[in-house]
């Protein structure tokens, strides 16, 4: 598989990245080799091997959702406060 230069150039573009000439022509050459590289694989038989999606022995655990009922009401929670503004805690702003 050959990786064109309209192919870096598109890469980078998503991923919100500048790069100079220099630095797509040696991202192009990287990536060749990590391509031949990985294509290594495909000379392995595979035919009698099962297909693994999961190497750990994990296993989700499903809970049913359930709403707790507070005991503290709105007014208890909002005299905790430092301040408020109409009936909500107001914070610094983050940005």
């Amino acid at each position: 598989m050959e990786i064109k230069r309209e192919d870096i150039i598109h890469l980078a573009e998503l991923s919100n990245f500048s790069l100079s000439e220099k630095e797509i022509e040696g991202l192009g050459k990287d990536l060749q080799e990590i391509i031949k590289y990985i294509s290594q694989l495909d000379q392995l038989d595979t035919n009698n091997i099962e297909p693994t999606y999961q190497v750990f022995d994990l296993e989700n655990v499903w809970r049913e959702d359930e709403i707790v009922e507070q005991e503290a009401t709105r007014e208890e929670l909002l005299a905790l406060t430092v301040e408020q503004k109409d009936h909500q805690i107001k914070v610094p702003k983050v940005l």
